[in-house]
């Protein structure tokens, strides 16, 4: 397993990490120990994890993937692991959280708590603000609408009241999710204009299908020195092409149609194929082709992996050390010039 720097903090994150939020949904604490033990054998070092979770969230199930986790990291070497946990943002709704989540001092200061109860630890080393707390289109939505604004917590408030967290050692760095290139650009600003903990990482979704980090973020995540955390490598499934051979499998997409939404797109089936060809062509599954690509773009610090069983999980892992040849490459571009982000 390959590691590397997370932003300017000295985190050193697995390039594969494993995402959770299956657990407590699809997948049992049995299960969800069984895959945290499966990815630490393989040199997985990185555990994501979030207060909604899991997937798709309800109040019945709400943090129940912070205690799995946490029934499992009480019997670990906690100083061999690195927990980043998420606090919820107020674009979702989500109102069983908090009466109503948003990123203000007495809000954040309540979700640490809870994370660290369930965490059963004393710390997390990254603490992630799940989604901004100002309107910005997410999930398959393209454009910015002025006319959506609302009011928000300024973002150097938010930032304050997370460097308290860092300076009583609660939580050792920050991070964005969900967030655009203002956003990356504002957090920067704020940190170095009041002196105050910088973010080191940003996650958001990056695939095949969905590479539009690779404009505006990418530049200014490079000069800011900010790692990306990609999540969903996969497509919510897609990319392992088995919705191609039974749209009625049962999955994600099938699940949760409301979280799959993003991927209810006209060209989807058409670039999954290609990617398919592609991969089969060149020896591989189209699910490790699809990850060796996140896994190895110049910004990329850490895939997050997310599966439902062991299983699953270890065909994931075994493409660590697949290194995608430049003809299969040209090929990729070939498909993505003609099917530009089909799945934002």
């Amino acid at each position: 397993m390959e590691y590397r720097q997370l932003g300017e903090s000295d985190l050193r994150v697995s390039a594969l990490g494993l995402g959770t939020m299956t657990f407590g949904e699809q997948t049992s604490e049995a299960e969800a120990h069984a895959q945290l033990d499966l990815a630490m054998s393989r040199g997985v070092n990185f555990i994501d994890t979030a207060e909604m979770y899991p997937v798709a969230p309800r109040a019945e199930t709400a943090h129940r993937t912070e205690s799995y986790i946490g029934s499992w990291l009480k019997h670990q070497p906690r100083d061999r692991l690195i927990v980043a946990t998420k606090i919820t943002g107020p674009a979702r709704g989500f109102d069983w959280i908090r009466h109503g989540p948003r990123i203000t001092r007495e809000h954040i200061a309540a979700a640490i708590e809870g994370s660290l109860r369930r965490l059963q630890t004393d710390y997390v080393d990254l603490y992630q603000i799940h989604w901004p707390d100002r309107y910005v289109p997410m999930f398959g939505a393209t454009g910015y609408d002025a006319a959506q604004e609302r009011d928000s917590v300024p973002i150097a408030e938010q930032l304050q009241a997370l460097a308290d967290l860092v300076k009583s050692g609660k939580v050792r760095y920050l991070g964005v999710s969900n967030e655009t290139p203002w956003g990356v650009s504002e957090f920067v600003r704020c940190a170095e204009t009041l002196g105050l903990p910088k973010m080191v990482s940003i996650q958001n979704a990056y695939h095949l299908m969905n590479r539009t980090f690779e404009g505006g973020l990418a530049e200014v995540c490079r000069h800011a020195n900010v790692g990306l955390l990609g999540y969903s490598p996969l497509a919510f499934g897609w990319l392992s092409g088995k919705y191609l051979a039974d749209p009625g499998v049962q999955g994600r997409i099938n699940l949760f149609p409301g979280f799959g939404q993003r991927y209810n797109k006209p060209n989807v089936p058409a670039a999954v194929g290609e990617y398919a060809r592609i991969a089969r062509e060149a020896g591989l599954t189209p699910a490790a082709m699809a990850l060796a690509f996140a896994r190895t773009r110049w910004f990329t610090r850490s895939v997050l992996l997310g599966a439902t069983s062991p299983q699953q999980l270890r065909e994931n892992l075994d493409s660590a050390d697949v290194v995608l040849a430049a003809e299969v490459l040209e090929k990729i571009e070939a498909v993505h010039r003609r099917y530009p982000n089909p799945a934002p």
